[in-house]
């Protein structure tokens, strides 16, 4: 069923950002991830909101936000900021969190510099790549994912190949072939963030795994998180989301785990059943 919801939009931090509302109770938030905006989540919003007052916004850079010229080089950290200004001039702390792969990871950040403003957080494959150089067979597959991922997408972004980019993107985070399998109205959901995942790109050719475009929480900062957390991975995610995941495991102290089955990275999207299941289940 369509979500019928009148489109609002509030300035935060600097910035215009779009949302839909709806539903009563507790607020719950969805951040999404890369080259998505809120229309990623109608399927979440129309589950969640029975029981939740559910905010799905854009965040800064995607549809239908207006991209500013001059406005901040892209980082997560300008993500996490915005967030956290969204839910204090919405009034919705301490809110619930549902963040989807760069969306978890801004979701983390803006629990940790902010956690009166977050009562739960469901994390759903954040790409913490510069925690692979640490772990245990991680090295191996963060340079696999830089050379065979990153750095084309980010060559064929500067030739002004866009879809050429987005398809080395999206078969890099949610498996070869990933692309041609995208229906025809998420494809064109991502083509209208294209030019957003091209600023990520940049940000991180400019910058690496360190700065800018990855976060890098310590896992001491992570432990003194007393917030409820639900690690999502899905079944047939690459094999470096779920080390990812079994390091957040270790280091938050209230994390719960669970595995979509049947999906891959876009696992709201690929299996939206169990993806609202296991939210709604940890979130009651």
């Amino acid at each position: 069923m369509a979500v019928q919801t009148e489109l609002k939009s509030i300035r935060v931090n600097g910035t215009e950002l779009h949302y839909l509302e709806q539903g009563a109770g507790e607020p719950l938030v969805l951040v999404h991830g890369s080259l998505s905006d809120f229309r990623s989540w109608m399927l979440q919003v129309e589950a969640f909101s029975a029981q939740y007052r559910v905010i799905a916004y854009s965040r800064r850079y995607h549809y239908p936000n207006t991209w500013p010229e001059d406005g901040p080089e892209y980082s997560v950290e300008l993500h996490a900021a915005d967030l956290a200004a969204l839910i204090e001039a919405l009034g919705l702390g301490p809110a619930r969190l549902v963040g989807h792969s760069f969306g978890a990871m801004t979701s983390l950040l803006a629990a940790l510099h902010h956690p009166e403003l977050v009562s739960r957080l469901v994390l759903a494959e954040p790409p913490i790549l510069p925690w692979l150089e640490r772990l245990p067979d991680g090295a191996p597959l963060q340079a696999a994912f830089v050379a065979d991922t990153l750095e084309p997408a980010l060559r064929a972004f500067e030739s002004g190949k866009m879809e050429l980019g987005l398809q080395t993107f999206i078969d890099g985070v949610a498996g070869r072939g990933a692309y041609e399998r995208i229906p025809p109205v998420m494809h064109a959901l991502q083509m209208d963030n294209a030019r957003e995942l091209k600023a990520e790109m940049e940000a991180w050719g400019r910058h690496g795994m360190r700065r800018g475009y990855f976060a890098d929480p310590s896992c001491a900062s992570l432990g003194r998180l007393r917030i409820p957390a639900l690690l999502m991975g899905a079944e047939r995610s690459p094999i470096w989301f779920h080390l990812i995941l079994d390091e957040l495991e270790r280091c938050l102290p209230q994390a719960r785990r669970v595995s979509i089955p049947n999906a891959s990275h876009s696992m709201a999207s690929g299996n939206p059943p169990a993806f609202n299941d296991a939210v709604l289940s940890f979130l009651f």
